[in-house]
């Protein structure tokens, strides 16, 4: 793939570096999440569910490292998260990818349904042959 500037994609390119961030499994889920505003970990936890608290953290520590969450800590003990300018910039993006997941997800779902058919027809054929 190339653009004006030459390949994309490679180890060091800011596209691929994009993608890695929003391809994590949680990453866009915790950045949506923090759109409202600051919240605590277990606020986190409970806005999104699914997600432990562990991987929550180890994600939250990635996106504080590439600048896109910061944590503040406020006496007693009270820590919260928040999307930097950085990150606000990604909310965009992301609900582009909200926006196509709901137009075009189920239709996502009923090709990977019929490879899936597809697939099992194919083992059931060749284990009775």
């Amino acid at each position: 793939m190339q653009n004006a500037a030459g390949p994309v994609f490679l180890a060091d390119c800011p596209a691929r570096q994009a993608v890695e961030i929003v391809s994590d499994k949680w990453a866009a889920v915790v950045i949506h999440a923090l759109s409202r505003g600051p919240r605590r970990h277990g606020e986190i936890v409970e806005a999104i569910g699914g997600v432990s608290r562990k991987v929550l953290t180890e994600t939250l520590r990635r996106l504080q490292r590439s600048g896109l969450v910061e944590r503040v800590e406020e006496p007693p003990r009270r820590i919260e998260y928040r999307l930097t300018d950085l990150g606000l910039t990604l909310l965009g993006p992301i609900e582009a990818l909200n926006d196509w997941a709901r137009t075009y997800g189920e239709a996502v779902t009923e090709a990977e349904e019929a490879e899936e058919a597809q697939e099992a027809q194919e083992a059931q054929e060749a284990a009775a042959s």
